[in-house]
């Protein structure tokens, strides 16, 4: 009796394997480890490592939202801080003014930050490359105003204190709790992006950025679509600000600064353009590199005299590999990763040049 051929996983032979997430036994293998490690880790790891854990869930959020709009879509923008805030300020103003519950400010946050996706999108209609970078750079500092307005006028000059959110009757405090929930946030973002890629909005996202005069010839409303991809990446990052002022407890301009906005735009370049697990990556470094950093000058003999200096070094040393991966590394961390995949994928085999071609 024959033998039906085991498919590989790499080749598609239907529509149906090539809509499904996971596709191989390794796949589900080491998908299945990873959840295993993330749900352990609460358990082992230190105060100090889940918030870190924390922070890389809120980043990834925001990261992947911007990765929609720019790595797919191909719309720059450099107002990611200011729709963060956007997100944050909504919180801090509805809980200061009318004591809602979270399962209100939440919805309302992704609301705003819908609306200012509109707003801001318009421009994109019209606007391309630097020009539509700098009309979305003014939504950055038209939010912080607003915000640093309200703060002076109502007299919260440290900023707006916000108290943690009651679920099931119990107040969110702990790491762990936070873990919990800011985790399933990061997951069900990541998921809502992968399944929004594989519909037609995603297919037409990537004609869009690819070319709009043939995105327009093959019948693609690229208007709509451009203001649709401004709207879903506002909303997730306004959420994702949302979630910050919870879990920090309080708002302030001071938390969103231009620099938040270059580190989310250095995150997704790092990370790999165009793909999510590059935005994750991405997050993961940049969230990370600051303490990287500092760990490294406390190693460094006399480290006493670094100190006042870790500032300024965080800066250069945040330049500098920004730098290294424009050149040396344009597809970013998602590229590295693929060569090394393909290197165990085809090992012990080696790819040899062709006949009559110079070694």
């Amino acid at each position: 009796m024959s033998r039906q051929p085991r498919a590989s996983g790499y080749f598609r032979t239907g529509y149906a394997q090539d809509l499904k997430l996971v596709q191989t036994r390794a796949e589900r293998a080491s998908l299945a480890l990873l959840g295993a490690v993330l749900l352990a880790f609460p358990f082992l790891a230190s105060p100090f490592l889940l918030d870190l854990a924390n922070q890389v869930f809120l980043a990834s959020i925001g990261a992947l939202a911007l990765m929609l709009l720019t790595g797919y879509a191909g719309q720059i923008s450099l107002g990611h801080a200011g729709l963060m805030a956007a997100g944050a300020f909504t919180v801090g103003i509805l809980f200061r003014e009318t004591q809602a519950p979270f399962w209100i400010t939440l919805p309302a946050a992704a609301a705003v930050g819908a609306v200012l996706g509109v707003v801001f999108g318009l421009p994109s209609l019209r606007l391309r490359g630097l020009y539509l970078a700098v009309s979305t750079l003014a939504l950055h500092f038209l939010v912080v105003y607003l915000g640093g307005e309200y703060e002076a006028k109502r007299g919260f000059s440290t900023g707006i204190l916000i108290d943690p959110p009651v679920l099931a009757g119990m107040a969110i405090t702990s790491g762990h709790a936070w873990y919990g929930i800011l985790g399933t946030a990061a997951v069900a973002t990541l998921l809502l992006c992968l399944n929004l890629l594989r519909s037609g909005t995603g297919r037409a996202w990537a004609a869009v950025r690819a070319n709009e005069t043939v995105a327009a010839a093959l019948g693609i409303g690229v208007a709509g679509h451009k203001l649709l991809a401004f709207v879903i990446s506002s909303a997730l990052t306004a959420l994702a600000g949302a979630l910050f002022a919870y879990h920090r407890g309080f708002v302030s301009v001071e938390a969103f600064s231009l620099f938040l906005s270059i580190q989310y735009v250095a995150m997704i370049i790092i990370g790999g353009m165009g793909s999510l697990l590059g935005a994750i990556l991405g997050a993961v470094f940049v969230t990370l590199f600051p303490y990287g950093i500092e760990v490294a000058l406390r190693a460094l003999p006399g480290a006493q005299r670094y100190a006042g200096t870790l500032f300024a070094v965080n800066y250069a040393a945040f330049g500098f590999v920004m730098i290294l991966f424009l050149v040396l590394e344009p597809l970013g961390l998602v590229g590295i990763w693929r060569r090394v995949q393909t290197y165990f994928l085809l090992w012990p085999f080696k790819h040899r040049p062709l006949a009559g071609r110079r070694r």
